[in-house]
């Protein structure tokens, strides 16, 4: 005698199908933040700046905003893995430069910033934008040099 197991099978309507699909989307935006979504790039979408916009020494890295527009616009921001640096035009011709090496484990190259947010990729370690702890599991802050703005020339001192 052959013996069956107890199962049902059967398919979603086309309307309850789409109710989860959205209701899934609201739960995993409201969870993750938007900043999620929103915040990845590729380096396929980027362009990378002139070698002459961006001169790099032992005490300071020198940035020409006329050649550099990811920095042009308050929220504009870049990730200079050369020198392990997130820099962030915070408005009004104001700028944030801080370490890429994350206070949690140290991680420098994955870096998203969204709504005000650097987060680090590795952990989730999340930053405002001044270097401070926004979330962890980060409990300190990111180092933070100073800048100074000379017509279109953002000069960032590394000592």
């Amino acid at each position: 005698m052959k013996k069956t197991l107890p199962y049902k099978i059967g398919r979603l309507n086309d309307e309850r199908r789409g109710f989860i699909k959205k209701s899934g989307a609201l739960t995993v935006m409201s969870v993750m933040g938007i900043g999620f979504f929103t915040g990845c790039s590729n380096d396929d979408d980027t362009e990378p700046a002139p070698t002459e916009a961006i001169v790099i020494t032992e005490d300071e890295v020198r940035i020409d905003l006329s050649q550099v527009a990811d920095l042009n616009a308050a929220g504009g921001w870049m990730l200079l893995t050369d020198v392990q640096m997130l820099v962030v035009n915070t408005g009004s011709n104001n700028f944030n430069a801080l370490t890429s090496v994350c206070t949690h484990q140290g991680c420098d190259r994955d870096w998203s910033f969204g709504n005000n947010i650097f987060t680090c990729a590795c952990h989730g370690s999340r930053f405002n934008q001044d270097g401070t702890v926004a979330a962890g599991p980060a409990t300190q802050p990111l180092r933070n040099y100073s800048t100074s703005l000379d017509e279109n020339m953002l000069t960032i001192d590394r000592t």
